[in-house]
């Protein structure tokens, strides 16, 4: 990803064994990654268990949110797909207990794969 790309928030999937090492201290014994999305700092990891989403906050990114998010735990999701002139998309995911969905902003560029990933661990 170039330096255009991540200012302009350009989204893109990205190697596993790029952040294996940052995420080893969050990845259980009995779990592995298998794919990890990535907008600017945030990012959206897909684990053999679940799905991390990684919000780094603050100007340094020190400060950083993790909310994970158990596959048995998502009752449904939604995206809604960007249009002409838009460059977001939508996703929403329902967790059983909450009335509320978990809403996050998605770049175009990685709606496909974000939205197979969960297909297939929903099944």
């Amino acid at each position: 990803m170039g330096l255009l790309d991540k200012m302009l928030g350009n989204a893109s999937e990205i190697d596993v064994a790029e952040v294996s090492e940052e995420l080893s201290p969050i990845i259980g014994e009995n779990e592995s990654i298998e794919r990890v999305f990535k907008e600017i700092r945030d990012m959206y990891v897909f684990t053999t268990k679940r799905l991390i989403l990684i919000d780094k906050q603050g100007i340094t990114g020190r400060k950083v949110d993790y909310h994970t998010i158990p596959y048995r735990a998502i009752t449904q999701f939604k995206i809604e797909s960007a249009g002409h002139f838009d460059m977001d998309a939508e996703l929403k995911i329902w967790i059983s207990g909450q009335d509320n969905p978990i809403e996050k902003e998605l770049n175009k560029n990685v709606v496909v794969g974000i939205q197979k990933t969960l297909a297939n661990h929903l099944v």
